[in-house]
């Protein structure tokens, strides 16, 4: 048991390699000339998430660092999966609301990001093997992360949902509406695991971070290789496929 308990500590390692070769695909796609910038925000956060999950990494083989965990609450916690969201509101709303949410979403991670920087850590619930929004002395600044990641979730899972059920019923379309649940169900996942990191169980949000990320890279290339619609050669049409269409 206490093997299995050690093991979970370093699938991190391997979420965040996947996140890396993962935003790598979807940003080799981004073309700003076509106006995808849906693609933008995708591809940077499914680095971000990487950039997570690679703080959970270092923690586990080097221990507790100021910076690695207040990194990992910037980029992990409070972060999340916002800037997949963004992306979503992007092309299923249009540029005006992605915009602004983009813009609001900078401007409240950046100043609970200063707060961040600045708390003093709470040095007696220090442990070496995973990090917790717990040492922060400060520990108003975490009633941030559950309203921005309730509202990704809301974007990102609903997004996802809705074009499934958009696909439902059409034949030709039904590898996109099985990706779409795909996808769906992974965004739920590190969801689940970030609740129960925040009630101490850490080893929950690594689980479920690796399981999240596989089935939104399986809906991904579910949606992709959906035959008949988008011939691969056509980048124009092709690019406008959503993120809760296509990749999650």
């Amino acid at each position: 048991m206490e093997t299995a308990y050690q093991v979970v500590h370093y699938l991190p390692i391997l979420t965040t390699l996947m996140s890396a070769v993962f935003a790598v695909s979807i940003l080799r796609r981004y073309a700003p000339a076509v106006g995808n910038i849906h693609l933008l925000w995708w591809g940077m956060g499914v680095a971000i998430y990487g950039l997570g999950t690679l703080m959970e990494s270092l923690y586990t083989l080097f221990g507790y660092s100021e910076l690695v965990f207040k990194s990992w609450y910037i980029a992990g916690a409070l972060l999340g999966g916002a800037p997949l969201a963004i992306g979503t509101a992007y092309l299923l709303f249009g540029k005006r609301t992605g915009h602004f949410s983009a813009a609001s979403l900078i401007v409240l991670v950046t100043i609970t990001s200063f707060f961040v920087i600045q708390s003093p850590i709470r040095m007696n619930l220090i442990a070496n093997s995973t990090p917790n929004g717990s040492l922060l002395e400060w520990q108003s600044i975490r009633l941030v992360s559950p309203i921005v990641n309730s509202w990704a979730a809301i974007v990102l899972i609903g997004g996802a949902f809705y074009s499934a059920s958009q696909y439902r019923k059409r034949p030709e379309t039904r590898n996109r509406f099985i990706g779409n649940i795909y996808i769906a169900i992974g965004a739920i996942l590190p969801g689940v695991g970030g609740g129960l990191s925040r009630a101490g169980y850490t080893e929950a949000l690594y689980i479920g971070e690796l399981l999240g990320l596989i089935l939104i890279w399986v809906g991904y290339n579910y949606c992709r290789r959906q035959p008949g619609l988008v011939s691969n050669s056509d980048t124009t049409n092709y690019e406008k496929i959503p993120l809760a269409e296509e990749n999650g």
